[in-house]
């Protein structure tokens, strides 16, 4: 009697999602949002006149550069995307600094942004502006949705999934499980150092207030507008699967970020400014690293691979 040969069972990929949030974690996600939130919209009122000095300031740029490349080159270019490979020491400097901006945990951050590019602007994408469809309704709900509503949604991305690499490295998850110990040290280093230059307390918390929260906040928002505004709104030179664009408006003020169409056509590529006139400070700040011998092989975008990203978008 022959026997039948039966086929090689496939093995079915992991769920997208993983559950839901913990309560308190949902809480801390609440918290996270809204208190940055609250404190922006004080700040006017605050400042008039008083409350708000150069060193204010000069703390405020230097820990918004500090926690928003941690997004950039960390988070994303680095962690998500493997734009470079870093020296070890730096490697768990880019994740501390990441946490800096207050937007999740590494391994969370990356999980839900690999996702992101899994289902770009489609069923699955846990941001896109386009989930509701193209009325003016729609869309109003989808700029809610992609820029900010989603963070209150409980739903989980499955990290096992996204980021199995990150799960796996064992100094990347302690600093992923220590995300409360940076949540608190960015926001109390500003503080500190704002009473130690002033010698006062006074100057702990303006410091406090502007490097601290208002940063937080800002720096959210420009980061979700990569989200919102970028998938809607801008230029589209080279050819993508999604709805990406170029909104140069935030460019600076996303060190980068915001060239998002090139992001999309090229995701592993280390400069998102590829054309003339493009501000990167994400994609210098690489270079630099490179020169110094803290990083290497850096994924360049190369003249034929950009040119073939563009005629295939003209076609």
């Amino acid at each position: 009697m022959t026997a039948t040969l039966e086929p090689p069972a496939t093995k079915a990929p992991k769920p997208i999602m993983s559950g839901h949030r913990p309560a308190g974690v949902q809480f801390s996600v609440y918290l996270g949002v809204l208190l940055p939130l609250l404190a922006l919209a004080v700040s006017v009122p605050f400042a008039w006149g008083w409350g708000l000095s150069w060193v204010d300031v000069g703390l405020f740029v230097f820990f918004y550069a500090l926690s928003g490349m941690g997004i950039t080159v960390s988070y994303h270019r680095y962690f998500t995307h493997g734009s470079f490979k870093a020296k070890p020491w730096l490697r768990i400097a880019l994740a501390i600094a990441g946490s800096f901006a207050v937007q999740g945990p590494v391994i969370t951050w990356v999980a839900d942004h690999r996702r992101h590019h899994a289902f770009s602007d489609r069923d699955g994408d846990p941001h896109s502006p386009w989930a509701y469809g193209t009325s003016p309704m729609a869309i109003a709900r989808g700029f809610w949705h992609a820029h900010m509503g989603w963070l209150f949604e409980r739903d989980q991305t499955n990290a096992e999934r996204f980021a199995p690499d990150l799960l796996k490295d064992k100094a990347i998850k302690k600093v992923n499980d220590l995300f409360w110990l940076w949540t608190l040290l960015t926001l109390t280093l500003p503080a500190l150092l704002g009473g130690l230059i002033t010698w006062s307390l006074w100057g702990a918390v303006t410091a406090f207030f502007w490097a601290g929260l208002v940063r937080v906040c800002v720096l959210h928002h420009v980061t979700w507008s990569v989200n919102s505004i970028c998938h809607m709104i801008g230029e589209r030179p080279f050819a993508a699967r999604d709805k990406s664009a170029n909104f140069w408006p935030l460019a600076i003020f996303s060190f980068g970020e915001a060239w998002h169409n090139l992001h999309h056509a090229d995701p592993t590529s280390a400069r998102h400014g590829v054309q003339r006139g493009q501000i990167d400070i994400s994609a210098r700040t690489i270079w630099l690293f490179e020169k110094l011998g803290w990083v290497h092989d850096v994924r360049w975008p190369t003249p034929a691979r950009l040119e073939r990203l563009a005629a295939a978008e003209g076609r």
